[in-house]
């Protein structure tokens, strides 16, 4: 995949480097050439404030001296020119993540980006992911992890959460046994109580993919989702990685893997489904708790159940 064409404010022993780390990011990490182009640009912005801010085109050797402040006034410039807090949050995780590569790779050591407090991204009110959103988050999903195995876990998880519509802990209670082999699974939710789901061949393969690169044997009575030493795999640790999709993708702090069961539904009934198929499909023992997943209208939702409610239905 050729390399976004982005020019950089910077002197040849840095421009050189650069071109490492994408390659790096194109041949190891197989990131995405929107992922690449995102990246590229977030550190050309970065490396033109430096040249305004140092008065020259910085070095390898001056990029090694930057400290906290310098990496302060770049954030106040950002914000001085309207750039969102979720679009600064994802431009210092671009830094880091350059220097992080850069310490590793033994040719430019410098912790003071550490030490800078990223900016929190807006609270909103929790809605689901847009259809574009939740494809780009599977396929995005696999660019945050070195190994390969688990990058293919977090794929296979996330397109668990949002083909099918499970919770979270549903999903992460999985045993190898209980993996979705044909076109339905069964689904045992709260309560107890057992739903049948279908299932997209897209899950399947991501499911399929994954187990066969895990190195830990994937006998019936193991976990399906696991960690790096074998064990069942913790929601704090999909969770944090959650969190980096946000940041790499620039949505909101309300996508969670919630939100892809939320994004499910949503889905569903945009392209037709009734509520009432979909309050079966995510087990929701009422109809207004399904309301609230797809944010449909209320007019809406009493049409259904004046269709639906025996006791509507005058003799």
């Amino acid at each position: 995949m050729p390399l976004p064409l982005i020019l950089f404010s910077c002197a040849p022993d840095l421009e050189a480097l650069i071109g490492d780390w994408r390659a790096w990011m194109a041949a190891e990490k197989r990131s995405s050439k929107h992922t690449l182009d995102a990246y590229s640009r977030d550190l050309a912005a970065f490396l033109r404030f430096l040249t305004d801010h140092l008065g020259e085109r910085p070095t390898l050797a001056r990029m090694a001296e930057l400290d906290a402040a310098d990496f302060r006034a770049y954030l106040a410039v950002r914000t001085q020119e309207g750039l969102s807090r979720t679009s600064l949050a994802r431009a210092m995780s671009t830094l880091r993540g350059f220097f992080k590569w850069a310490d590793r790779a033994g040719t430019l050591h410098n912790p003071a980006i550490t030490t800078v407090r990223t900016p929190r991204p807006p609270r909103h009110v929790p809605r689901p992911l847009a259809e574009d959103e939740a494809v780009e988050a599977l396929s995005a999903a696999a660019e945050i992890q070195d190994e390969p195995w688990m990058a293919a876990r977090d794929v296979a998880l996330f397109a668990l959460l949002y083909g099918c519509g499970l919770r979270l802990g549903e999903a992460l209670e999985l045993n190898v046994a209980n993996q979705p082999l044909g076109d339905t699974m069964v689904i045992t939710g709260k309560g107890n109580k057992q739903r049948l789901l279908p299932v997209l061949p897209l899950v399947r393969d991501a499911i399929a993919a994954y187990l066969d690169q895990r190195p830990f044997p994937p006998l019936p009575e193991s976990p399906l989702f696991i960690g790096a030493r074998g064990k069942r795999l913790n929601p704090g640790v999909v969770q944090r990685q959650m969190r980096r999709l946000r940041v790499l993708l620039g949505l909101g702090e309300t996508a969670t893997p919630h939100a892809l069961r939320h994004s499910f539904a949503t889905h569903l009934l945009a392209k037709g489904g009734d509520l009432r198929t979909i309050q079966e499909l995510l087990g929701h023992s009422s109809l207004s708790t399904t309301q609230r997943y797809t944010q449909v209208d209320s007019a809406k939702l009493i049409a259904v159940h004046t269709a639906s409610h025996p006791r509507d239905h005058k003799e």
